[in-house]
């Protein structure tokens, strides 16, 4: 969560309302999170100097509006350039397809290999599970179960399976060199 907030700071300084309302109008198609989580991401950000209070409006709740530091800039770059890591891939990608037109243009095509290198990664995992389970003999009182939890594999594998066509083709279609 962290990084998408530097993100939208990036994108312009911003209270914990106005972060709360830009997780509900885009962010929440990828990431959900509540006020009190993205309150604590912000401190933890605070804390580690990657944002700034940029003001504080007078009165009796004392609004801080938020922006990123040099490092926090740094941070974020670091992190949109790097390898999409942990379990979520989807949050993973699709957090950084979001905030990829904050890149240089140069930039956005790397990232976007890095994202079906590890969507090719995970379905060769899973596609490798798919075949392993063809060769145990599952006894018939777990059949039934066996049977669900085999459709959920499937459901996984042709999910990766989209996401892998759909990023190459955005590739293509948005990210060519030709551009």
């Amino acid at each position: 969560m962290a990084h998408v907030i530097l993100g939208l700071l990036l994108i312009a300084p911003q209270s914990l309302y106005d972060l709360i309302k830009g997780f509900e109008a885009g962010v929440a198609l990828f990431y959900s999170a509540s006020s009190g989580s993205i309150k604590r991401a912000l401190d933890t950000l605070l804390a580690r100097g990657l944002i700034e209070v940029a003001s504080v409006e007078a009165g009796g709740r004392g609004r801080k509006v938020y922006r990123l530091t040099d490092a926090g800039r740094h941070e974020f770059h670091a992190w949109m350039t790097g390898e999409p890591v942990g379990p979520d891939l989807e949050t993973a990608a699709l957090s950084r397809l979001y905030f990829l037109g904050l890149l240089e243009p140069a930039e956005r095509a790397s990232v976007l290999r890095r994202i079906t290198a590890r969507i090719e990664t995970d379905l060769a995992g899973l596609s490798a599970l798919d075949r392993h389970l063809d060769t145990l003999d599952v006894p018939e009182e777990h059949r039934d179960l066996a049977t669900h939890q085999r459709a959920a594999l499937e459901y996984g594998i042709a999910a990766h399976r989209f996401a892998l066509d759909w990023f190459r083709d955005h590739i293509d279609r948005h990210e060519s060199p030709s551009r």
